[in-house]
């Protein structure tokens, strides 16, 4: 998606600040980003139990709490199949997905930060 990066344009600006702030909201925390990158790595759902054993030092509480915020967000999907024992999946949503290339950006942009400052 191109864009005018038009900084004179208070409005412009404005919508820019707004857009980053509702961003970060739905990604702040330690444990969301963790979250997205496991499923983006799994290319499809994942059980909540393997989720839970990819993510080191994330208790259940703290995974389900992230999830229900990711899932409001629209941003994971929650499939639960009546079994016995109850399996529950998540998975990345379209706009989900759609983080794809934002996250690989910042990845990228933190391995270059790390090795400016190393230097």
């Amino acid at each position: 998606m191109g864009r005018e990066w038009d900084c004179g344009d208070p409005a412009n600006r404005q919508k820019w600040a707004d857009a980053s702030t509702e961003t970060l909201r739905v990604l702040e925390g330690k444990w969301k980003i963790i979250i997205l990158c496991q499923l983006f790595a799994a290319h499809g759902p994942l059980r909540f139990s393997e989720l839970e054993k990819l993510i080191d030092g994330i208790n259940q509480k703290m995974l389900i709490q992230q999830l229900k915020q990711l899932e409001a967000d629209g941003i994971v999907e929650r499939e639960v199949y009546p079994q016995v024992p109850p399996r529950v999946e998540y998975r990345l949503t379209q706009i989900g997905i759609a983080l794809g290339p934002a996250m690989q950006a910042l990845i990228e942009w933190a391995e270059m930060r790390r090795d400016l400052l190393q230097a």
